[in-house]
């Protein structure tokens, strides 16, 4: 190979940890070890499953870089050693796996990314739920988000990708054979990870990234060799929507043929004539726009004069398999004036594209919409061909036909034919073709049949006034035909205006329109690249885009095509084309909702920051009660017992004094706490908790926070080996103190409370478990407000704060802290926290970020 040439990249992909990704790679490197290709293994962990491990006897293995980090040694890959060795083909496991500090690069697709640029083929595996762009979506799914991610374009860019695929259950199946886990991990991995619907979900996401990677090779190949016909790889259904009511029906129509296939898709297309102004219904448009959506296709706006070839040209170009259009709503006699859309679609679609037309309840009811307005601007190139060809050469055949065969028929008549054509002349191409029928008619008559002939006089004065005449209807008839026109194409520009300034209006007042949801339609109405809404506080102060659409927004309303100024300091600027003076006016309408939106998000957000205020007020309400009544109870008792002790009145026993200090020592205790839970409160609702995060045992924490239960009470299974997590190591005692605390108030005295603890991939969960009541599903988030008291307990049992402060140090320390239900009954806390970075992809407890 090569060496000057960059090196090839193969992945392997799976859903999940254990689908057998490095067993896969394994098994080609000894097919190429076969083939004589000079293969090593630059790092690869088998994480001690005993048919990974064994794949590995046989290849050259490169002795990995040990590095020692906080007290800890981990083994990393050697890039310099694998660049020195300078193999064929390298297998480098984990893409994603972040590197120990001071390793040669941060992430492992950096080295392997050098391996490529010095011409090394890499062979490695990743996980779906590492690629960086699926980082919300897999944590929507899992409840977890992923620490170590790789950038989706270094997957993209591989050279090949095969998917490791395997269903559910038989990963779980392998899960409970011990096949992925150490058996003290196999039941916590089962009921969390490994669940059969987080499974299912991970699958999907694999499956349909690696059709979209598939489908992105198969556009490469068919514009790299110049496909222009249609490849049915997979279905693709364009529906054709005119914004009449039966596009619903037809997208319907359309996804139930979509559901018959796999992978099938729909894309609904609008296709409006070029000067942007759109005679169908915006607000039948935006609802069938919202159903294709809520179904799972997408909607398009095309501009096109000449729609079935538009159409066929986007089918085309998206690869459609299927076409839907409905069945014309013109009456009969309207086909005289052409075959219409649907007709000509299926005569030039060819034998590659299938279309069907679908009836409908509107078919034959007539169009119920004025003409398009491009249409009403000019009176179309076809029909003004034909005016000039009436009026120019009209006269010239009419005058051989009537030199020729009727020579005797009298001027008057011949006037009378001439005007015709220049009538015919002014109903098909306007004013200028009646002008030009008129002027050549005049001279034609002048020469050949008004006397003296063969000249360009006139000696009878009943001729003249004839001519004159004959001007005259013919200009005045060409005017009211050239007006009708001009006032026909203001009437559908008005009645496109009216429709959508209504839609806009209504959509405001219901508050359905986002910024950018507007500002999309403002570049979809006037076919502009980009459009942008910009701001600024002065006159001398610079532009800043409050809100933008499309490629390459313009900064500043000089660098726009158009500009429309609304007030002194924000102005709407359109890229892409020089909008006509009549469509401006519709524009200064967009520009001003445009701000109207952008008041009422503003309006939003300053309603959302009063209601915090509101909650802070209501908060500190809360307090003024918990002082007035939880504090002055246990202070009452305290003043009491001092009381007592210092009155000369009374001859204590030892015993009494002893009992009255306890009762002291107690209250100020509850005090303590009290006063404790309040400052931390307040601390958290004014957001000056600052966690000083660093790695911690979790058995060192967990025996502090116990400490002042009651024995006998709570039992700790926390083992020794657990990985350390990233804590503050003070408010996570504080957080499991609480919690414990709470799980201890509710459980019955005769069945202790579980705190455990387990591995879970990159973070560890800590369960306490109790036998109580139980909470409701919907009072579980309930519980974790603050001055809530679940079910009846008294007033003497805290101010309500446990829980609301465990969650939020929690949740400071970027963990979490949620309720389940205990099974069999009960309620259990789980604590969820970070694995200290760089330890769960090696640690031998941990489930891998991206090992088969």
């Amino acid at each position: 190979m090569a060496r000057g040439t960059r090196g090839k990249l193969r992945i392997y992909l799976g859903a999940a940890p254990g689908v057998g990704k490095t067993y896969a790679m394994l098994s080609e490197a000894h097919r190429r070890v076969e083939r004589g290709t000079d293969c090593v293994v630059a790092f690869v962990e088998h994480h001690n499953r005993a048919r990974t491990e064994t794949m590995l006897h046989g290849l050259e293995q490169v002795e990995r870089r040990e590095l020692t980090y906080r007290g800890a040694v981990f083994s990393e890959m050697d890039v310099d050693e694998v660049l020195l060795r300078r193999p064929a083909v390298a297998l480098v496991d984990e893409l994603a796996h972040t590197n120990v500090p001071g390793s040669r690069n941060a992430k492992r697709w950096q080295d392997v990314e050098e391996l490529l640029a010095a011409g090394i083929d890499v062979v490695s595996a990743v996980n779906i739920q590492h690629l960086e762009s699926l980082g919300d979506v897999v944590e929507s799914i899992t409840g977890v988000r992923q620490r170590e991610t790789v950038p989706d374009e270094i997957v993209r860019r591989a050279d090949q990708i095969e998917l490791v695929d395997m269903s559910p259950q038989a990963l779980r199946r392998r899960m409970a054979h011990g096949n992925i886990y150490k058996p003290d991990k196999i039941d916590a991995a089962l009921s969390n990870y490994f669940r059969p619907g987080n499974l299912t979900a991970l699958r999907e996401l694999a499956l349909l990234w690696t059709a979209d990677r598939v489908d992105e090779y198969l556009q490469e190949y068919r514009t790299d060799h110049k496909v222009s016909t249609i490849w049915g790889s997979r279905e693709r259904i364009v529906v054709g929507l005119t914004g009449g009511p039966e596009g619903r029906t037809l997208v319907r129509r359309a996804v139930r043929l979509a559901e018959k296939g796999a992978g099938g898709e729909v894309l609904a297309v609008y296709i409006s004539r070029s000067d942007g102004l759109t005679a169908a219904s915006p607000k039948e448009l935006a609802v069938q726009r919202t159903l294709v959506e809520e179904l799972g296709g997408t909607f398009h706006h095309v501009i096109g004069d000449d729609i079935p070839a538009a159409l066929l040209e986007f089918s085309r170009g998206v690869n459609a398999t299927q076409i839907i259009l409905g069945v014309s709503r013109r009456r009969s006699w309207q086909y005289v004036l052409g075959p219409g859309v649907s007709s000509t679609v299926a005569r030039e679609s060819g034998p590659d594209l299938d279309v069907h037309i679908v009836t409908h309840d509107e078919a034959g009811t007539g169009r119920r919409r004025s003409l398009p307005a491009a249409r009403g601007a000019r009176l179309g190139k076809h029909r003004t061909l034909w005016g000039w060809l009436t009026g120019l050469a009209g006269p010239a055949l009419l005058t051989v036909l009537l030199s020729g065969f009727a020579p005797e028929v009298g001027l008057a008549n011949d006037m009378l034919l001439y005007l015709t054509l220049t009538i015919a002349a002014a109903l098909l191409g306007g004013l200028l073709p009646a002008l030009a029928s008129a002027v050549v008619g005049s001279v034609l008559l002048n020469w050949f049949f008004a006397p003296p002939l063969g000249e360009l006089t006139i000696s009878d004065p009943k001729n003249i006034v004839a001519l004159a005449v004959f001007v005259t209807i013919a200009v005045a008839v060409a005017s009211v035909v050239d007006l009708a026109a001009r006032r026909t194409h203001q009437a559908a520009r008005l009645r496109a205006e009216s429709e959508i300034l209504s839609f806009l209006a209504g959509s405001i007042l219901r508050g359905e329109t986002t910024l950018d949801a507007l500002l999309e339609r403002v570049r979809e109405t006037f076919a502009m690249e980009s459009v942008a809404l910009l701001e600024r506080q002065s006159d001398v102060e610079p532009w800043t885009c409050v809100g933008s659409v499309g490629p390459a927004p313009a900064g500043c309303p000089e660098d726009a095509d158009v500009e429309m100024p609304v007030g002194d300091h924000l102005a709407l600027a359109l890229s892409g084309r020089v909008l006509p003076a009549e469509d401006r006016r519709v524009l200064a309408a967009f520009a001003t909702q445009a701000v109207v939106v952008l008041d009422r998000q503003r309006l939003v957000g300053q309603a959302e920051q009063a209601r915090r205020l509101a909650q802070d007020n209501k908060i500190r309400t809360s307090l003024l009660a918990a002082v007035s009544h939880d504090l002055r109870t246990p202070l009452a008792a305290i003043k009491a017992a001092v009381t007592s002790l210092r009155s000369d009145d009374v001859a204590w026993s030892e015993a009494d004094e002893a009992e009255l200090l306890a009762g002291i020592e107690a209250g100020a205790d509850r005090l303590d706490h009290l006063i404790d839970n309040l400052l931390d409160m307040s601390r958290l609702q004014t957001g000056t908790v600052t966690p000083l995060v660093r790695p911690v045992d979790l058995d060192e924490v967990v025996p502090l926070a116990l400490v002042g239960i009651a024995d006998g009470r709570v039992r700790s299974d926390v083992p020794e080996t657990l990985p350390m997590v990233e804590i503050d190591k003070g408010l996570l005692e504080r957080a499991v103190a609480n919690v414990v605390e709470n799980a201890v108030k509710y459980s019955p005295d005769d069945t202790p409370v579980l705190v455990s603890a387990s591995a879970l991939a990159d973070r560890v969960e800590l369960r306490v478990i109790d036998r109580g009541p139980g909470v409701p599903d919907e009072a579980k988030e309930r519980i974790f407000e603050p001055f809530q008291r679940y079910g009846d307990a008294p007033r003497g049992a805290g101010v309500g704060l446990g829980l609301a402060v465990a969650k939020g140090f929690v949740e400071a320390m970027d963990g979490t802290l949620t309720a389940e239900d205990t099974p069999g009954g009960g309620l259990t806390m789980v604590l969820t926290l970070r694995v200290e970075s760089g330890r769960s992809p090696v640690c031998p407890d941990l489930p891998a970020a991206a090992t088969s």
